[in-house]
Formats: C-alpha cells, sequence, structure tokens
C-alpha cells in the first residue's frame, strides 16, 4: 500500500518522487567480486559439451528418419497415381456401359468429360477434369485394343519415361487387374 505524501510503499524501497526523475537511474554501482562470478558459473546456462551432445543427437535423428520419410513420399505419388487409374478405369467403364464401346485413341481420355459427338453418351463420367499424374504429366491411353487388355491406361511415373524403378517405374491399369 502507498502511503500519500512520503513517497515510500509499506512493504519495499522507496519510490522516486516524480518531480526529481534522475533518481530512477542513482542505484548504487555495485563492483563484481571473484566470488560473484563462481556463483555464476554454477547457474548460467548449458555448457559447450552439452550443446555439442544436443547437435550430435539431432544430426543423427536427421540422418536416420529423413531418407525414410522422404521415400515414403514416392511411395505416397504411386499409390495416388494408382488411386486415379482406378478412378479413371471406372469413368471408362461407365462410358463402355452407354456408348457400347471405350473410347478410341483419338478420342482419348477426354471423351469422359466432354461428348465426343457419339450416340448415346451420357457424361461427364468424371466429377472434375481428367487429372494429370502426381508428377504433372499426362495419363496415357491407348486403346480398341490395349496390348494388355481391352484399354491400356498408365503413368509413366516420375521421369516421364517408359519403364524405371522405384519413383520412377510406370503405374499401369493392367498391373491392377
Amino acid at each position: 500500500m502507498i502511503q500519500q505524501g512520503t513517497g515510500t510503499r509499506s512493504h519495499d524501497a522507496p519510490v522516486p518522487r516524480r518531480d526529481r526523475p534522475w533518481r530512477l537511474f542513482a542505484q548504487p554501482i555495485r563492483v563484481a567480486t571473484p566470488r560473484d562470478s563462481v556463483s555464476l558459473r554454477n547457474e548460467a546456462g548449458f555448457t559447450l559439451i552439452e550443446l555439442l551432445v544436443v547437435i550430435i543427437v539431432l544430426g543423427l535423428l536427421v540422418g536416420l528418419v529423413g531418407p525414410r520419410l522422404f521415400g515414403r513420399v514416392g511411395q505416397s505419388k504411386q499409390a495416388a497415381a494408382r488411386a486415379q487409374i482406378e478412378l479413371l478405369g471406372a469413368g471408362l467403364d461407365g462410358y463402355r456401359l452407354d456408348v457400347g464401346k471405350y473410347p478410341d485413341g483419338a478420342q482419348g481420355l477426354d471423351a469422359l468429360q466432354r461428348n465426343p459427338n457419339v450416340p448415346n453418351w451420357n457424361g461427364p463420367y468424371l466429377k472434375k477434369e481428367v487429372p494429370k499424374d502426381p508428377w504433372g504429366n499426362p495419363y496415357r491411353y491407348r486403346c480398341c485394343p490395349g496390348q494388355h487388355g481391352e484399354y491400356d491406361l498408365w503413368s509413366e511415373g516420375g521421369d516421364g519415361a517408359p519403364g524405371g524403378e522405384g519413383e520412377n517405374a510406370d503405374v499401369t491399369s493392367w498391373s491392377q487387374r
């Protein structure tokens, strides 16, 4: 509680009066002694060794876990391509049920979204535009007949070229049937 007129609080040091602002900075200067530095050494932060240990542990974690996480990105793109090929295959099957045949190679997958002026077309057979594969390339379509079935539908993987391994491996409709 502040006592009026005295400039002091009942429980601690005097409060400087407003008419003498230089009193705020008029604190006694305290000289550090060797005894003070010993007590600070016992209380101050982390040692260099502790910091190095933490950095080494973090480096090991990044080195061990990082490649596993990045490897899963390629696997998830492969899984997304398989799911999209299944979706496109369902659209092609719907087209065939209405029209009586799959779209030919010239019509391509666009026939699932836009009427290619064929009788009994009752599309669109996809809710959205024909997607690109997870690597940004168009899906490949060959029909009537395909080399592996009534139609062939595939993505050429991350490298955009036939064949490949890992993330660059082709994702095909015939390996899913």
